[in-house]
């Protein structure tokens, strides 16, 4: 038979170093079922760029792409960074 594990109460915090130490040495899955359900929505800015291409350019852009099996978007970004790389 174990034996059954008793855990430290979870204290009040006054600082975020508190915090941090305290979970740094704790197991939240031990404190499960003293927690409650939340949600919240995180919102990222993305920076873009947008560029104008000729047709006959995306059109390749998107063949390639195809053919590689990614994003016309992610292929762009290889190629420039690729590019970005060699200039360096």
């Amino acid at each position: 038979m174990s034996e059954a594990r008793t855990r430290d109460p979870i204290p009040e915090f006054n600082t975020l170093k508190e915090i941090a130490e305290f979970w740094d040495t704790h197991s939240t899955a031990e404190y499960f079922d003293v927690g409650e359900e939340v949600h919240f929505e995180v919102r990222t800015r993305k920076r873009q760029m947008r560029i104008a291409l000729l047709p006959e350019l995306r059109e390749q852009i998107e063949a390639q792409a195809h053919a590689r099996g990614v994003t016309s978007e992610t292929l762009v970004n290889w190629w420039i960074a690729e590019r970005l790389q060699q200039a360096a």
